[in-house]
């Protein structure tokens, strides 16, 4: 039932596509800011309340929801599922922009690469050349892949899949929200959701990185994993993107935070051993996005055949 509630929704959202904008992650958001403007009293105790409300609003209904319907039928328990897999999954959510930066860079117009950048990315691409916009896009792209696609594959193979999967979109999306808006950024109150989806995403984003290593340069792959994935300040991120441009063959990601950390102690050791040298591989380039979205389908795949292969294996 799991591989084919997935199969369905994966088909059902390449025909319509759900929009970043709609109305369920809409309310979604209402409730969190409401939350957050209730609860905020500058404390992590008071974000842990906040964070298990809001979680336990969203997911233990949906956990009842599907414990009714699997009491009345398969049928309908598959179909609660293939809603939720929907609504969680967003392999073509944000596609749109990617498919617009590729394609005016493909005509040569950067202004518009540039402006369509922007928007996915919400940071100042003034003045960035093609490479850099590059760059930004496929790591995007590799990011978003992973905690719109394979995180929620990941934990809708738990037990109460669908309340899991549910889990784990509110708690991403409340680790940004609740600690990368400026007013947000020192606050307490979002340090509790940091934390707790570190530990929700531990497994899920390290599963991801060996999907990209399989399906594309292995090799590489695993050495800029060992030797790179430390320079990002987000552990995932950087286990994500160090895998994603050691299989693509790119260089991927600015950790300059980790280099100035470096570059401030080279003083007390040698310098030649702190490996401050960028990660292997060329420079992006716009041939490098059609490159990722090749890697991001044939991990999807791979994890497909994995699923397959696991339903089988419980039917036998």
């Amino acid at each position: 039932m799991t591989f084919i509630s997935i199969l369905l929704a994966l088909l059902i959202e390449q025909l319509k596509p759900l929009r970043a904008d709609n109305p369920i992650y809409t309310q979604i958001q209402t409730l969190a800011e409401k939350i957050e403007a209730s609860f905020n009293a500058g404390k992590v105790k008071h974000g842990r309340l906040g964070w298990w409300i809001i979680v336990g609003l969203l997911t233990v209904p949906t956990a009842l929801i599907y414990w009714l319907c699997h009491r009345l039928s398969p049928f309908a328990a598959l179909i609660w599922n293939v809603i939720i897999v929907y609504l969680t999954l967003g392999f073509r959510r944000y596609s749109h922009y990617f498919t617009s930066i590729q394609l005016a860079l493909s005509s040569g117009d950067e202004d518009a690469a540039r402006r369509y950048l922007a928007e996915w990315t919400h940071l100042d691409t003034t003045g960035l050349d093609v490479s850099e916009i590059s760059r930004l896009a496929v790591e995007r792209s590799l990011i978003a892949s992973h905690r719109n696609v394979f995180g929620v594959f990941f934990w809708f193979l738990m037990p109460v899949g669908p309340a899991c999967a549910v889990m784990y979109r509110v708690a991403e999306y409340l680790s940004r929200a609740w600690n990368e808006p400026d007013h947000m950024k020192n606050e307490e109150f979002g340090v509790y959701a940091a934390q707790v989806f570190y530990w929700i995403d531990w497994i899920p984003a390290r599963l991801t990185a060996v999907a990209f290593a399989v399906v594309g340069n292995f090799e590489d792959a695993v050495y800029s994993w060992r030797n790179y994935a430390d320079r990002w300040s987000d552990e995932a991120v950087g286990i994500i993107l160090s895998a994603g441009g050691g299989a693509l063959g790119v260089r991927l990601g600015e950790p300059e935070e980790k280099a100035m950390v470096l570059q401030a102690d080279a003083s007390a050791v040698d310098v030649d051993s702190l490996e401050l040298e960028s990660q292997p591989g060329a420079e992006a380039s716009p041939r490098a996005l059609q490159s990722a979205v090749g890697l991001v389908w044939r991990a999807l795949l791979l994890w497909m055949l994995l699923l397959l292969l696991l339903s089988f294996a419980a039917w036998v």
